[in-house]
């Protein structure tokens, strides 16, 4: 008679359906990353020189002009604050120049309310849509939006219904091209924020075109604001793109 030999099959403990695989390049960030490194960090608000590097040394920039118009001799702030000034006169005579020299001043100095909103959303946008594409959303604005504006005094003095002085504003600053960045970022963000943000945002400029202290800048806001809202699908399928591309990391 044959005996029986019983034998105790043990069993491998249970594995996740991908445990042991290593993470694929183009995985997504939750598959590759434990929860607890996916959450909120402050500090990407902040620009970085490796991770928003247009925005870093923009600001850097600007960091310097503007503590030159703070401590550097009146007469040569004021001689060069004039040959960036984007008035009719200059723009008539050297168009490129002051567009591109009014925007390496802020407007109040590194207490304007713009200085912040520079810092935050430029590094926000830059993050999610590259440095190259954030600098051109910030030029065009700042671009169109002075030229919709002084254009129409040029007009106005030619028709006699302005002064010959209006011709020689002085007119800089960050403004325009941050504003535009507000509205391309916006086109960014989930439903309610995107909604919130544009209200908050452009209530804060009627208010200031109601108290008709400097209407032409008021209006070019508006016109900036509005700049960076038509070129969502632009944004929109650039942030797109860089999500789906292989070794991407999801923007914070």
């Amino acid at each position: 008679m044959k005996a029986h030999v019983h034998t105790e099959t043990r069993r491998a403990p249970a594995r996740a359906p991908l445990d042991g695989i290593p993470a694929q390049p183009g995985a997504p960030d939750r598959e590759r990353r434990p929860a607890a490194r996916r959450r909120l960090r402050p500090w990407r608000l902040l620009p970085t020189p490796t991770g928003t590097p247009f925005t870093f040394g923009y600001a850097c920039l600007l960091l310097g002009t503007s503590l030159f118009m703070e401590f550097g001799d009146p007469d040569t702030v004021a001689a060069a604050l004039r040959g960036s000034s984007t008035d009719v006169a200059h723009l008539a005579e050297h168009p490129v120049r002051v567009l591109l020299a009014s925007a390496l001043w802020i407007a109040g100095g590194l207490t304007s309310p713009f200085v912040i909103a520079f810092v935050v959303v430029l590094t926000a946008l830059e993050r999610r849509i590259g440095g190259l594409r954030a600098a051109g959303v910030f030029l065009l604005g700042h671009v169109l939006a002075t030229l919709a504006t002084e254009i129409p005094v040029g007009l106005s003095v030619m028709a006699g219904h302005l002064p010959h002085s209006s011709l020689h504003r002085l007119d800089y600053g960050i403004s325009f091209g941050v504003a535009a960045s507000i509205g391309a970022l916006a086109g960014l963000l989930p439903r309610w924020p995107r909604r919130l943000v544009l209200a908050a945002f452009a209530a804060t400029l009627v208010q200031d075109l109601l108290t008709f202290e400097d209407p032409m800048t008021g209006w070019g806001h508006l016109l900036a604001l509005a700049i960076g809202v038509t070129i969502w699908p632009l944004v929109r399928r650039r942030y797109r793109s860089s999500r789906t591309a292989p070794g991407s990391a999801t923007a914070a």
